[in-house]
């Protein structure tokens, strides 16, 4: 019999095979050795296989990341051409257990929402977090009716509040008011505290869910950024499910929103929208100079002293770090640089802005096809016009639905709209990079404007809204909702056609990186927040 069997050599206390077959002792054991070595491989193959194969990848995306392909092309200021990979994703893990019922909850959370729309949405979104966080039953949020705009729209004004609860059935129980039995049996008002500013989930239970329960009613007033950027997956898809899903405006903003959208696809087949936040607030806010002489300095410095805790900033040096929202006419000599041509339509989102026509003018003039909401729907507008916060809902729908969106600034429209826009697919989303484009506006005058324009695109490439421009560790989450996009496997094929790429089975889905946090010291970004 071809077998061996072990011997313990008492002696030498060594195992030593002995064979029964005849055959060398020497050659019976390399034969038992390279068996050894190949099931040993293949077990090693077979656990560690997936990870070589993520390895590879992972290395292949370090080498040849789409940015890195994208500066050896024209931008297509138009479309990403690698948009098509990616989608948002928004499912619920199976980990993710249902709402807690309203009468097994820790208490109702009330929130009083602060700022303008698209602050008063980030507080909302989190708001539904906080309240899966502390197992409470969140009762429909209270808007901002006393900030600088002055409008008394409350939420179902603006949002379809009855969609926005049953949508979040399964994540947060949601009621339209604390019934009247549990407000009788309430011995004192409810509570109400300020939390700080991106609180974590592990100070709401410790300080906020002890009161809740001990209370049963509580408010959270000024609630706007009040949860930490970082969060668990599900937590952050909760998020996206709250704010690309659940806040649908009411059917009379979306029916006038659309009504905008067609009248300018009547005119032309795709356009651009450009949001301008040129409003006298937001201007004194920023401390800079836009060439309005001692005039302008003297009315914004009497803006600026709505805050007491501004400080005082040198209008130069904030212009040359990138701090500026740029002018209606730098906006536009922007767009002309990257190709976008005299006959582009654009639709301009924006409230009053500072200056008036006179500001205008020179965009106008760069964009004759130029077009607001008051322009194309007065007659309906006009039961929207006391109210600030509707009329910025008729901007957001055309935004968004715009082929192309570009703003002149970093706050919370632009933000809010560039994550929605990216989970909608990545669709083309400029943001200028002021930092470099405003020493270019200083010196436009000393160069051609060849030499211009190809300055101006070299600066913008990383600013057009592609896929890959998240870096981890900086950026909010409404910016950048990377737990929320996922991608198709794609093929760095320069030759592949975008039919083939539109193609690829849907089946093969892969969540991105959901790392994300704070934008980092050296590109700190002021908020555009109204301070506490």
């Amino acid at each position: 019999m071809g077998v061996g069997v072990a011997q313990l050599n008492k002696s030498g206390g060594l195992w030593k095979w002995r064979s029964f077959s005849g055959q060398p002792k020497r050659t019976v054991m390399w034969k038992w050795v390279c068996g050894f070595m190949l099931f040993s491989l293949g077990v090693i193959s077979l656990f560690t296989g997936h990870v070589v194969s993520h390895l590879e990848w992972a290395q292949q995306l370090s080498k040849r990341s789409l940015l890195d392909m994208s500066r050896k092309e024209p931008i297509d200021v138009w479309k990403s051409k690698y948009s098509n990979f990616f989608y948002g994703c928004t499912e619920r893990g199976n980990s993710f257990p249902p709402a807690v019922q309203e009468h097994k909850s820790n208490g109702y959370l009330l929130i009083a929402a602060s700022g303008g729309l698209n602050q008063q949405r980030t507080g909302i979104t989190d708001a539904v977090v906080v309240a899966r966080i502390l197992n409470a039953t969140l009762v429909v949020p209270e808007l901002d009716h006393h900030s600088y705009w002055k409008d008394d729209s409350d939420f179902n004004d603006i949002f379809d509040v009855n969609w926005f609860i049953s949508s979040l059935t399964n994540d947060v129980t949601i009621v339209k008011r604390v019934p009247d039995r549990v407000m009788r049996s309430m011995e004192k008002p409810p509570y109400t505290m300020r939390v700080p500013r991106k609180s974590t989930p592990e100070y709401y239970l410790d300080q906020v869910l002890p009161i809740l329960s001990r209370r049963h009613v509580l408010q959270l007033t000024k609630f706007d950024y009040r949860l930490a950027n970082d969060l668990d997956e599900d937590m952050q898809k909760l998020r996206c499910r709250v704010n690309y899903n659940a806040l649908r405006f009411t059917k009379r903003i979306q029916s006038v929103g659309m009504k905008v959208v067609k009248r300018m696809r009547k005119m032309a087949k795709r356009f651009i929208a450009v949001h301008l936040r040129f409003e006298p607030d937001m201007l004194a806010f920023s401390g800079c100079d836009f060439g309005g002489g001692e005039k302008e300095r003297a009315e914004l410095a009497e803006i600026r002293k709505r805050w007491d805790t501004l400080p005082d900033l040198d209008p130069l040096e904030e212009r040359k770090r990138g701090k500026c929202p740029l002018t209606p006419h730098e906006v536009g000599l922007m767009l002309r640089a990257l190709g976008f041509a005299n006959n582009t339509y654009i639709y301009v989102a924006s409230g009053e802005i500072y200056g008036g026509e006179k500001t205008l003018r020179p965009l106008r003039e760069l964009f004759p096809n130029f077009y607001t909401k008051e322009m194309l729907a007065s007659d309906e507008l006009k039961p929207m016009l006391p109210f600030s916060s509707r009329l910025a809902a008729i901007d957001y729908t055309v935004s968004d639905e715009s082929d192309v969106f570009i703003t002149n600034n970093n706050g919370n429209m632009a933000k809010i709209l560039a994550g929605r826009r990216r989970y909608m697919g990545h669709k083309r989303t400029i943001r200028p990079n002021a930092k470099k484009l405003s020493a270019l506006f200083m010196d436009r005058e000393k160069m051609e404007w060849q030499t211009f324009a190809k300055k101006v695109k070299s600066c913008q490439r990383g600013f057009m809204g592609d896929p890959d421009e998240f870096k981890p560790g900086r950026g909010e989450f409404h910016e950048y909702p990377q737990a929320c996009i996922c991608q198709r496997p794609f093929s760095y094929d320069k030759t592949s056609t975008d039919d083939e790429e539109k193609d690829i089975p849907g089946e093969f889905h892969n969540s991105t990186s959901s790392g994300h946090g704070h934008l980092s010291s050296a590109d700190n970004e002021r908020d555009e927040v109204f301070p506490d």
